[in-house]
């Protein structure tokens, strides 16, 4: 049996409608999208979620637990997927913590078809921006991991602006030998400047280091 292949981007549907359920399937394939419907939010807690962009379509009001105590669960087991949520029963403080909470829309049922696929877009255009972001920074992570213990102390001397001769002062070593970390630094971070470098440092936490 031949494993699926990894969908460029894919839309989870979380509602106890199944009409409803199917409705927004039938749409969202219309325009090319592959969906997965779920029941409730249990049943989406079982599948394993694909290496891809995705966006979750969710009932506000669903069996056990509400969409927006949801929300925060999955934002606590570290699943950070766009929401957009649907509901018969909106109001504006549930619009408000939704919102605040990271929502990326609140539709209120019955809602345009176009408003959905809209949503969905952005949805799914934030959700691979934020790929993104993350695979630049766990290659970040690796390239500084990859670095000798000096040559991360070094990175906080140069971040703070220190020149090589005050690194070196602080070191106790030669100016010469600072130039030579400085270098590999570069090279290793994969580094084509000195702003690029306070970048990468600021993406991973690395506090400047000052005499």
């Amino acid at each position: 049996m031949t494993e699926r292949p990894t969908p460029r981007s894919i839309v989870f549907v979380i509602d106890d409608d199944a009409s409803l359920r199917e409705g927004i399937k039938s749409l969202l394939r219309s325009v090319g999208l592959e969906v997965e419907l779920f029941g409730s939010a249990a049943d989406f807690l079982k599948y394993k979620l694909p290496d891809a962009a995705a966006c979750l379509v969710l009932d506000i009001r669903l069996p056990g637990v509400s969409g927006l105590d949801f929300q925060a669960e999955l934002s606590q087991a570290g699943i950070h997927v766009p929401i957009i949520f649907i509901t018969g029963h909106g109001d504006i403080p549930m619009t408000v913590r939704a919102m605040k909470a990271g929502a990326v829309e609140f539709l209120t049922k019955p809602f345009r078809d176009q408003d959905l696929l809209d949503a969905v877009q952005i949805a799914l255009e934030r959700d691979r921006g934020q790929r993104s972001l993350d695979k630049t920074l766990r290659e970040v992570r690796a390239h500084f991991e990859a670095l000798t213990p000096r040559e991360q102390q070094v990175i906080g001397f140069v971040t703070a602006g220190l020149m090589n001769k005050q690194i070196a002062a602080e070191l106790g070593v030669s100016e010469i030998t600072v130039k030579v970390h400085r270098g590999n630094v570069m090279k290793k971070m994969g580094a084509r400047s000195l702003a690029d470098l306070v970048r990468m440092a600021e993406a991973l936490g690395i506090p400047r280091t000052k005499p």
